[in-house]
């Protein structure tokens, strides 16, 4: 992955220093339930914190998931979503676009965005902080390219996006394995996967095309 990565962060730094002064960049990567999104950002984020050319030095990048953006449970129970939790509809997607917006525009001041905490399975407000310093914003999550309103004004907001790629056992196994983590019976892991997980990468992977790089894993 380490040849991957070099290059991946090359085309960031790029970005970033071909941007006009004064401006951030936002780069998107998606990608199918369980295709290895977070931990494309997650080895991203490590390798901008070097110092440049190499990267943009400490303090200049950001990772914003949409996860942050998921309805709490409250919420899916009140609308008779609770068994499509991680569909299109289950997120706040209007106030996604509209911290996009914000992090754009208001470079002079903190903005503070949510986070998600995988063992409650729920968004915890304001978990993360974009201080003025930050150059870079990398924001992942499932549904960047779809075409339906809110979403397809996410695309506008974002300088470019990747699409994770990867074969689809390894990716259904790592969504039964985190399932199952997280409290689940294997059987139970297993039919939740193939039943909500599986019809929202149906969606996702139809959105491939419209991808400014694929990026296979």
């Amino acid at each position: 992955m380490r040849p991957l990565y070099d290059a991946l962060v090359r085309r960031l730094v790029a970005l970033v220093t071909g941007a006009e002064a004064g401006t951030r960049v936002i780069v998107g990567i998606t990608g199918a339930p369980g295709a290895g999104k977070s931990s494309v950002a997650r080895g991203l984020l490590e390798r901008l914190g070097a110092p440049a050319p190499e990267g943009l030095g400490p303090d200049a990048a950001r990772l914003v998931p949409m996860d942050g953006f998921h309805l709490a449970d409250r919420q899916l129970e009140r609308l008779g979503l609770t068994d499509r939790k991680g569909a299109p509809e289950t997120f706040d997607a209007d106030g996604y676009v509209a911290l996009l917006r914000r992090l754009l525009e208001e470079r002079g001041q903190t903005v503070y965005a949510p986070g998600f905490e995988r063992d409650l399975e729920q968004p915890i407000a304001a978990a993360i902080a974009v201080e003025p310093s930050v150059r870079l914003v990398i924001t992942e999550g499932n549904y960047l390219l779809l075409p339906q309103e809110p979403w397809v004004s996410v695309r506008s907001l974002l300088a470019e996006v990747w699409f994770v790629d990867i074969d689809d056992a390894t990716r259904v196994g790592r969504l039964v394995a985190r399932h199952e983590r997280f409290g689940k019976s294997p059987q139970a892991a297993r039919e939740w996967v193939l039943r909500s997980d599986e019809a929202n990468a149906r969606l996702v992977a139809a959105t491939r095309g419209c991808a400014d790089l694929v990026v296979s894993t």
